[in-house]
């Protein structure tokens, strides 16, 4: 089978380059929201409330972008096993793109009462949506071209992503908070990184726009007529495990670069900047060991690295709140530090492990689907979660601790129940059915 989508053969860096590009750009507008949602959302649109009652009301409109992500992988996925995965990575960027720019539009609840925060709760839901196509494309995109022998490597490339976009959110809010007032940052100034978004996704668009088709879809002769319902009838278990396996990525992750922002500006007097500069300075190491967990997953097996960072991740979050407690840069940098390399121990070879275990024909809806239903299960809920059970606490939450030591076990004993798939080539993947 044969389309002029395959005319000529793209080097693997050039691929890699544009699904993380893409990812970055995506992840960006996913982050800034949560960003914002900790640091200026809540008075804003929810003034009437509490200030506790207003941070937990952000963070709920911030949990509908992961609600909506298994309906955008649900969509996405469709049209990726349906069309191709090319599309995917086209129409996701634009959708998540504009809904970040109109967020930055949006009046204030002193403007326009409670049309401000419903209108907030759309256009997050919008987010999530697009979101929840770009990885399984993106991912799909670089995974089904990559040599077997170095599939996880090529395939983390996008897993890079969501720390670059982390860095250009926050690095914008950053900025802005050091170059303008309290008052003219509330006012106007968390606008700004919503409206970027726009030139990002341009960009974004354009790299991707020369992007062949993966030669795995081509070869594909009997597409599943409805992917979503082939996936239920014969995976729905493989889905429930891949779901199960990745909540404690995402809960990890929430906690750490959302949570924790409110936590230590609002309850231990920390300030914005200095808390956000702990926080990137470990997401630039999380995005550096990406790509060494990902060889280590070429050499070894995903399996392995999954189920050691569940581990890691079970083991540290009680030593993580005790060091954010403290309300010190260094150790606060130090919890979240070890926070981060369990969880990219894990979310290094997700790229490669989910393409492997879903047969061709579902792939795309059953790795997407199956990644953002983890979100819903970990990232939704652990921002509200956390916040209000920190608040129950004395200064060391250890309710958040157990919390996520709970989310870190389910996890592990799913990734037990899967199986390995390296060094399976992902054309001959075995899917576990039922």
């Amino acid at each position: 089978m044969h389309d002029a989508r395959t005319a000529g053969t793209p080097s693997m860096l050039r691929l890699a380059a544009a699904s993380l590009a893409g990812t970055a750009i995506e992840f960006y507008d996913f982050f800034v929201y949560g960003t914002a949602a900790a640091l200026v959302l809540g008075p804003l649109f929810f003034p009437t409330f509490s200030p506790l009652a207003g941070t937990l009301a952000a963070f709920a409109t911030f949990g509908v972008g992961f609600v909506a992500r298994p309906l955008g992988a649900v969509l996405f996925g469709h049209v990726g096993d349906r069309r191709g995965r090319r599309p995917v990575l086209v129409v996701s960027l634009l959708l998540t793109g504009a809904s970040t720019v109109a967020v930055g539009c949006v009046p204030t609840y002193d403007a326009i009462g409670v049309a401000a925060p419903l209108l907030l709760l759309v256009l997050r839901f919008l987010q999530g949506l697009g979101l929840g196509g770009e990885w399984g494309g993106a991912v799909l995109l670089t995974a089904e071209h990559a040599p077997a022998g170095r599939r996880a490597l090529w395939s983390s490339f996008p897993q890079v992503g969501p720390a670059v976009g982390f860095l250009l959110a926050n690095g914008t809010v950053l900025a802005l908070s050091a170059a303008l007032t309290d008052e003219q940052f509330a006012q106007w100034g968390w606008r700004v990184p919503f409206w970027a978004a726009g030139a990002l996704a341009l960009l974004g668009l354009w790299l991707r726009s020369s992007l062949p088709e993966s030669p795995r879809f081509l070869e594909i002769d009997d597409h599943a007529r409805v992917p979503l319902a082939e996936l239920l009838r014969d995976h729905w278990r493989l889905v429930l495990l891949t779901g199960g396996a990745l909540a404690v990525g995402y809960a990890v992750f929430y906690a750490v670069t959302t949570w924790s922002l409110a936590y230590a500006t609002e309850r231990l007097g920390v300030s914005r900047t200095v808390m956000l500069v702990c926080v990137m300075a470990a997401v630039v190491v999380k995005g550096a060991l990406t790509p060494v967990m990902a060889l280590l997953g070429d050499r070894h097996g995903r399996r392995p690295l999954c189920l050691a960072g569940c581990a890691a991740a079970a083991l540290w979050m009680f030593p993580m709140v005790a060091l954010l407690s403290t309300g010190e840069p260094l150790p606060m940098f130090l919890g979240i530090l070890g926070a981060l390399i369990a969880f990219v121990t894990m979310f290094a070879v997700v790229a490669a492990y989910l393409p492997e275990l879903y047969a061709p024909r579902v792939r795309c809806t059953g790795a997407s689907v199956g990644y953002n239903l983890g979100g819903v299960l970990g990232g939704a809920l652990t921002p509200v979660v956390a916040t209000a059970l920190a608040e129950r606490s004395g200064r060391v939450p250890w309710g958040v601790g157990a919390y996520l030591t709970g989310i870190a076990l389910l996890s592990l004993g799913c990734f037990a129940l899967l199986p390995e798939t390296r060094p399976v080539a992902v054309t001959a993947a075995r899917p576990v059915t039922d």
